[in-house]
Protein backbone atom coordinates (compact mmCIF):
# COMPACT_ATOMS: atom_id res chain seq x y z
CA UNK A 1 0.00 0.00 0.00
CA UNK A 2 2.84 2.41 0.81
CA UNK A 3 4.31 2.14 -2.68
CA UNK A 4 0.88 2.60 -4.29
CA UNK A 5 0.36 5.79 -2.27
CA UNK A 6 3.86 6.99 -3.11
CA UNK A 7 3.40 6.67 -6.87
CA UNK A 8 -0.31 7.52 -6.93
CA UNK A 9 -1.11 9.78 -3.96
CA UNK A 10 -4.81 10.28 -3.27
CA UNK A 11 -4.28 14.02 -3.57
CA UNK A 12 -1.50 15.67 -5.56
CA UNK A 13 -1.44 18.92 -3.59
CA UNK A 14 -1.95 19.30 0.15
CA UNK A 15 -4.45 21.83 1.46
CA UNK A 16 -3.04 25.34 1.12
CA UNK A 17 -1.05 26.75 4.01
CA UNK A 18 -0.55 30.43 4.88
CA UNK A 19 2.47 31.41 6.97
CA UNK A 20 1.62 33.63 9.94
CA UNK A 21 4.87 35.52 9.48
CA UNK A 22 7.38 36.07 6.67
CA UNK A 23 9.85 33.19 6.48
CA UNK A 24 12.59 31.78 4.28
CA UNK A 25 12.29 28.27 2.85
CA UNK A 26 15.24 26.82 0.92
CA UNK A 27 16.45 30.32 0.14
CA UNK A 28 13.04 31.64 -0.97
CA UNK A 29 11.32 34.40 0.98
CA UNK A 30 7.68 33.49 1.64
CA UNK A 31 5.73 36.61 2.67
CA UNK A 32 3.28 36.51 5.55
CA UNK A 33 -0.21 35.49 4.34
CA UNK A 34 1.01 33.87 1.11
CA UNK A 35 -0.91 30.85 -0.11
CA UNK A 36 1.49 27.89 -0.25
CA UNK A 37 0.67 24.52 -1.83
CA UNK A 38 2.80 21.42 -1.17
CA UNK A 39 3.17 19.19 -4.24
CA UNK A 40 3.08 15.68 -2.75
CA UNK A 41 3.24 14.05 -6.19
CA UNK A 42 6.54 15.77 -7.07
CA UNK A 43 8.15 15.13 -3.67
CA UNK A 44 7.26 11.44 -3.71
CA UNK A 45 8.78 11.08 -7.21
CA UNK A 46 11.93 13.11 -6.55
CA UNK A 47 14.91 11.21 -8.01
CA UNK A 48 17.25 12.71 -5.40
CA UNK A 49 15.25 10.91 -2.68
CA UNK A 50 13.78 7.86 -4.42
CA UNK A 51 15.86 5.50 -6.56
CA UNK A 52 14.01 4.89 -9.86
CA UNK A 53 11.03 6.97 -8.66
CA UNK A 54 8.67 6.06 -11.52
CA UNK A 55 9.09 2.31 -11.02
CA UNK A 56 6.67 0.34 -8.83
CA UNK A 57 8.99 -1.24 -6.26
CA UNK A 58 7.17 -2.18 -3.01
CA UNK A 59 10.38 -3.66 -1.59
CA UNK A 60 11.67 -0.13 -0.94
CA UNK A 61 9.39 -0.12 2.14
CA UNK A 62 10.59 -3.44 3.62
CA UNK A 63 13.08 -1.75 5.96
CA UNK A 64 10.24 0.24 7.62
CA UNK A 65 12.18 3.48 7.05
CA UNK A 66 9.05 5.24 5.80
CA UNK A 67 5.85 5.51 7.81
CA UNK A 68 2.67 7.57 7.79
CA UNK A 69 3.69 9.81 10.69
CA UNK A 70 4.07 12.85 8.48
CA UNK A 71 7.38 13.66 10.19
CA UNK A 72 9.51 12.73 7.18
CA UNK A 73 8.81 15.33 4.54
CA UNK A 74 9.87 13.01 1.70
CA UNK A 75 6.89 10.67 2.16
CA UNK A 76 3.57 11.89 3.50
CA UNK A 77 0.62 10.44 1.57
CA UNK A 78 -1.74 11.41 4.41
CA UNK A 79 -0.35 14.91 4.93
CA UNK A 80 1.55 16.08 7.99
CA UNK A 81 1.25 18.22 11.06
CA UNK A 82 -2.08 19.44 12.43
CA UNK A 83 -3.86 18.80 9.13
CA UNK A 84 -2.76 15.19 8.87
CA UNK A 85 -5.54 12.75 7.95
CA UNK A 86 -7.29 11.41 11.04
CA UNK A 87 -8.42 8.26 9.23
CA UNK A 88 -5.04 6.70 8.40
CA UNK A 89 -5.66 3.44 10.31
CA UNK A 90 -9.10 3.01 8.77
CA UNK A 91 -7.85 3.87 5.27
CA UNK A 92 -5.02 1.35 5.53
CA UNK A 93 -7.33 -1.44 6.71
CA UNK A 94 -10.05 -0.66 4.14
CA UNK A 95 -7.52 -0.51 1.30
CA UNK A 96 -6.04 -3.88 2.21
CA UNK A 97 -9.44 -5.49 2.86
CA UNK A 98 -10.90 -4.23 -0.42
CA UNK A 99 -7.87 -5.25 -2.46
CA UNK A 100 -7.70 -8.70 -0.83
CA UNK A 101 -11.43 -9.26 -1.43
CA UNK A 102 -11.14 -8.35 -5.11
CA UNK A 103 -8.08 -10.53 -5.65
CA UNK A 104 -9.57 -13.46 -3.71
CA UNK A 105 -12.98 -13.37 -5.37
CA UNK A 106 -12.13 -12.64 -9.00
CA UNK A 107 -9.72 -13.28 -11.81
CA UNK A 108 -9.29 -10.19 -13.99
CA UNK A 109 -8.88 -9.76 -17.73
CA UNK A 110 -8.70 -6.86 -20.13
CA UNK A 111 -11.22 -6.27 -22.90
CA UNK A 112 -10.58 -8.29 -26.06
CA UNK A 113 -7.74 -6.72 -28.06
CA UNK A 114 -6.85 -4.16 -25.36
CA UNK A 115 -3.41 -3.71 -23.86
CA UNK A 116 -2.57 -2.41 -20.41
CA UNK A 117 -1.70 1.29 -20.67
CA UNK A 118 -0.64 2.90 -17.39
CA UNK A 119 0.18 6.31 -18.90
CA UNK A 120 -0.95 9.10 -16.60
CA UNK A 121 -2.93 12.25 -17.41
CA UNK A 122 -2.10 15.18 -15.17
CA UNK A 123 -4.59 17.61 -13.72
CA UNK A 124 -6.02 18.48 -10.32
CA UNK A 125 -6.39 14.73 -9.79
CA UNK A 126 -4.08 12.08 -11.22
CA UNK A 127 -5.88 9.83 -13.69
CA UNK A 128 -4.99 7.30 -16.33
CA UNK A 129 -4.71 8.76 -19.83
CA UNK A 130 -6.83 5.86 -21.07
CA UNK A 131 -9.37 4.51 -18.54
CA UNK A 132 -8.57 1.02 -17.30
CA UNK A 133 -11.43 -1.35 -18.06
CA UNK A 134 -11.01 -4.78 -16.47
CA UNK A 135 -13.52 -7.61 -16.53
CA UNK A 136 -14.00 -9.55 -13.28
CA UNK A 137 -14.29 -13.33 -13.68
CA UNK A 138 -15.91 -14.98 -10.61
CA UNK A 139 -13.63 -17.48 -8.85
CA UNK A 140 -15.79 -18.62 -5.96
CA UNK A 141 -17.67 -21.90 -6.42
CA UNK A 142 -20.98 -20.76 -4.93
CA UNK A 143 -22.63 -17.69 -6.57
CA UNK A 144 -24.44 -16.83 -3.32
CA UNK A 145 -21.05 -15.87 -1.85
CA UNK A 146 -21.15 -12.75 -4.06
CA UNK A 147 -24.43 -11.49 -2.60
Amino acid sequence: MKEVLRIHPAILLLAPHCPSETCTVVGYVVPKGSCVFINVWAIQRDASIWKNPTEFRPERFLDNKWDYSGNDLNYFPFGSGRRMCAGIAMAERMFMYSLASLIHSFDWKLLEGETLDLTEKFGIALKKKMPLVAIPIPRLSNPTLYE
